[in-house]
């Protein structure tokens, strides 16, 4: 999944026509820079894909017909942030259990 979702990164990187500079893809980035990829469809199946600025990447799988789900991976990084992040008894680097 790592392999996949790097490739598509760093092509739509290279691709995007509005980016003079493309950075090094190995570090996470802002929202907005970067590649513009967020998802892609097959026939069974759509995966949604969102990096945070820290490098956390959430992914969806859902069905082919689902619609732009930004806003469902923001949703769910908020819930992340907020019981786990916020946490007083969590380590950063911990796993989450």
């Amino acid at each position: 999944m790592f392999g996949l979702l790097f490739s598509l990164k760093s092509l739509t990187a290279k691709m995007d026509p509005t980016s003079a500079e493309k950075g090094n893809l190995g570090v996470p980035q802002l929202p907005g820079q970067g590649c513009s990829f967020h998802s892609f469809r097959t026939n069974t199946y759509k995966l949604s894909f969102m990096e945070t600025p820290s490098g956390i990447k959430i992914i969806l799988v859902t069905h082919p017909r689902t619609g732009d789900l930004r806003d469902s991976l923001k949703y769910i990084y908020n819930l992340y942030v907020e019981y786990v992040v916020k946490n007083p008894l969590y380590s950063p680097g911990t796993p989450i259990r």
